[in-house]
């Protein structure tokens, strides 16, 4: 039986986000289920036990990530039992981790991403809005979660600065470009011909019908400017994200202000960036370096 206690271990010492829980929950349900057909318990787990659960966990998904991930979440929930006391040893100490790859997430040019915004129909009711979006997500890094999660009342637009809220409940000031200011200042003429629902007054992004935009519409709206604009990359709402950071990087940007900005809790993460800027390098010495421009 999974511990009641787990759950508030997840959110509040590990400062984990309700998706991340949700999925570590989930995760170790199927351990559960997997060690009730060995006829033991999750405490009485032992090494060899575990080490078949992820075996069998390879055969089922060949993603390595997807296995690191699953791996994360039951070592945290061992070494919680241990925090609690519950076992003496930690049976997870020894199993490694599957090898990953450096992953080099796709990246728009800035022509890319203004042949989204003119592929934006502004006649219609949510061309505004789908605007303010795709700038608040190029224009300041933004997370999907963290622009669902948007507040009028965090919006300090004399300022030019918005207070966000990222992973783990951590707040964090962001600058407003004057190009988003402009766009949400636009928006709000908009979203206030809007019945706004009870309850999502103070919401930044609504859909047509008054309510807070879902994580899923934004990645439908982002998906659909990118077909429009002829765009063959595999766009999401996070390659707008990672195109701010790129972008600030290929520009001069300090890699630790772009940590900051982009709410990275290590430097670690942050420098995948450096790892992209030195392929965009590479290319431009490929184009324009008269030695390579007399290649075929």
């Amino acid at each position: 039986m999974i511990p009641a206690e787990y759950h508030s271990y997840l959110l509040l010492e590990k400062s984990l986000s309700p998706n991340s829980v949700t999925a570590y929950e989930q995760d170790l349900a199927k351990l559960q289920a997997f060690l009730e057909k060995r006829h033991i318990t999750l405490e009485q787990a032992g090494f060899d036990d575990l080490q078949e659960f992820i075996y069998q966990i390879g055969k089922e998904t060949d993603n390595p990530r997807s296995q690191a991930r699953i791996l994360s979440g039951i070592k945290s929930f061992y070494r919680f039992l241990i925090y609690t006391n519950r076992i003496e040893y930690d049976p997870t100490e020894l199993i490694d981790a599957p090898k990953l790859g450096q992953h080099l997430p796709d990246v728009l040019t800035v022509k890319e991403i203004d042949s989204m915004i003119a592929a934006i129909d502004l006649s219609k009711p949510e061309g505004q809005r789908n605007r303010t979006i795709v700038e608040m997500l190029y224009g300041s890094g933004l997370r999907v979660s963290e622009l669902t999660s948007l507040k009028i009342s965090n919006m300090y637009l004399k300022e030019g600065y918005m207070l966000v809220e990222g992973k783990g409940s951590k707040q964090r000031l962001v600058p407003i470009s004057a190009e988003s200011e402009k766009q949400f200042k636009l928006w709000l003429i908009d979203r206030n011909k809007l019945d706004i629902k009870h309850g999502n007054e103070d919401y930044a992004f609504l859909n047509r019908r008054g309510a807070k935009l879902t994580r899923a519409m934004i990645f439908t709206i982002i998906k659909q400017l990118a077909a429009a604009a002829g765009i063959h990359k595999n766009v999401s709402p996070h390659t707008l994200r990672h195109s701010f950071a790129t972008h600030l990087l290929q520009n001069g940007a300090n890699l630790r202000v772009i940590q900051q900005l982009l709410g990275h809790e290590s430097i670690t993460t942050t420098e995948i960036y450096t790892h992209i800027d030195v392929h965009f390098l590479r290319d431009e010495i490929m184009k324009y370096h008269p030695m390579n421009r007399k290649q075929p």
